[in-house]
């Protein structure tokens, strides 16, 4: 496994800077988020003796037993929630993760805030925006964005480091990148109306590209690194 994960990872990372030129980026301006949800601690472990630093996970009570059994890792890794997060389970997320790219309300980001213990640092967010406008997503409006970003940006314990999107599936790179530019679009609003944001958490396995030449920063990939996911492990 950790021979194929360091293949994988190398591979992903080709990928990364192939889409990087062809869009005039320099490649270290992008960050790798590997995905490790559903799989094992094991997993995360031989991706961090493979280089890899950033992990992202969907589920809290996975993602917390993960994290504890990680502990002597826990200088050299990164945790992101990325997942849909509930107001009853904030609080073991602000007092153990690192970032949080699914505050798609700000009652969500009001718990973060009152719940992230003093001692830490504060938690990075990113505002999850609905560009597709589908009901099954979470995410603000884009209309509501800026308003909801602003609230935000003014808690404490919380620093509001950008905007993340989930587009809705599409077949063919213009049709990728459609979405993604909407929600660039919208971060260079929201920048140009004083907030300093430096984060765009876009971009999937099989979106990748679109993603970067849109402008992503954080690319958010498992199936390419891990493979296919068996869910029956997942615990919410």
């Amino acid at each position: 496994m950790t021979t194929d994960l360091a293949h994988n990872l190398d591979a992903t990372h080709r990928r990364i800077a192939e889409a990087a030129r062809a869009a005039g980026r320099d490649p270290r301006s992008i960050a790798l988020l590997a995905v490790s949800k559903t799989f094992l601690a094991e997993d995360v472990r031989a991706a961090h003796a493979a280089g890899q630093r950033a992990f992202g996970e969907n589920y809290v009570q996975e993602a917390i037993a993960k994290i504890e059994a990680l502990a002597d890792l826990r200088a050299g890794l990164e945790w992101h929630f990325i997942g849909p997060l509930q107001s009853n389970k904030t609080r073991p997320v602000a007092e153990h993760f690192d970032w949080v790219h699914s505050v798609d309300r700000l009652k969500i980001a009001q718990r973060l805030a009152e719940q992230r213990p003093a001692g830490l640092p504060p938690l990075n967010v990113c505002l999850q925006v609905n560009v597709s406008g589908e009901a099954s997503k979470s995410g603000v409006e884009p209309a509501e964005a800026a308003h909801v970003a602003h609230e935000i940006a003014a808690l404490p314990q919380l620093r509001l480091r950008g905007l993340m999107s989930i587009p809705e599936p599409a077949a063919g790179l213009d049709a990728q990148r459609a979405p993604h530019r909407r929600l660039r679009e919208l971060f260079d609003a929201l920048r140009a109306d004083g907030l300093a944001l430096d984060t765009l958490s876009m971009g999937m396995s099989a979106d990748l590209e679109a993603a970067v030449l849109e402008g992503a920063t954080v690319v958010r990939i498992g199936t390419a690194i891990f493979g296919a996911r068996d869910y029956g492990h997942a615990s919410r």
